[in-house]
This record gives structure tokens, sequence and C-alpha cells, in this order.
């Protein structure tokens, strides 16, 4: 399926503006920003397996397209969420106010999370 592989993040822009508008505290922000982090995706038809590792730190995120599905965030919350399918390379996720796009370019994936008027924009390569 498209979006299986394990992506290592390359770069990204405006992640300490997105936790500050989600009102995380200053050491949440320090103690996030320069970790290191990959996401291996898993997909099986309109299932998906998302294990996400954030320096020592592994979330693993199972949800099934169209079905509401509980999420853990990198902090360790647990939101609800919809997770839709646009065209064959972009997976849309609505949670609590944040919308988080992942779409397929070459070997790349480039993921949005927008918060009203500040989004973050990772770029990871596929490894």
């Amino acid at each position: 399926m498209a979006f299986t592989g394990k992506y290592e993040l390359e770069s990204q822009e405006n992640f300490e503006q997105l936790l500050k508008a989600l009102g995380f505290s200053d050491d949440i922000i320090r103690k996030y920003k320069g970790m290191s982090s990959t996401v291996e995706l898993v997909q099986n038809g309109e299932s998906f397996r998302c294990i996400y590792h954030f320096g020592s730190r592994v979330i693993t995120n199972n949800f099934t397209l169209g079905e509401e599905s509980e999420f853990v965030s990198f902090t360790g919350h647990k939101v609800k969420a919809l997770a839709q399918l646009e065209g064959e390379r972009k997976l849309v996720v609505a949670v609590q106010g944040l919308t988080v796009v992942m779409e397929l370019s070459g070997d790349r994936m480039i993921e949005t999370i927008t918060n009203g008027e500040v989004t973050l924009k990772k770029i990871s390569k596929r490894i």
C-alpha cells in the first residue's frame, strides 16, 4: 500500500509556535524540539498502524479509515479522532481543533498539523 514504510524526520517549521498555541510549557517544548523522530506506517486496506519513535519513546496508533479511533499524542494524551484518505497519497486526521495531513510526495512524507492560524510542517524521508 502507498503509505507503508518508515520515515525519518529531516526538517520541521513552526514546531515551537504550534506547541505554544496548544498551551504546552516551555519545558515540554524544549524537551521535544531537538528530539529525533521516525514514524513507521503499515497500511492494510483501510486499516493503519502508525508507530512513532520520539527519542527512546514509542507510541503506536491503530485506526481504520472512516471510524472514530483513539489516538495517543507524542505527549501521551489520548484523544478521539477520525481519519480519512483523500486520493491515494493524502491521509487527513481531524482531532480536537487540529487537522493533521500526511501526504506522500516521491520518497518524502510531508506532514502538516494546523491549529487555527499556526501550521507545523514536517518533512520526513523514506528510509
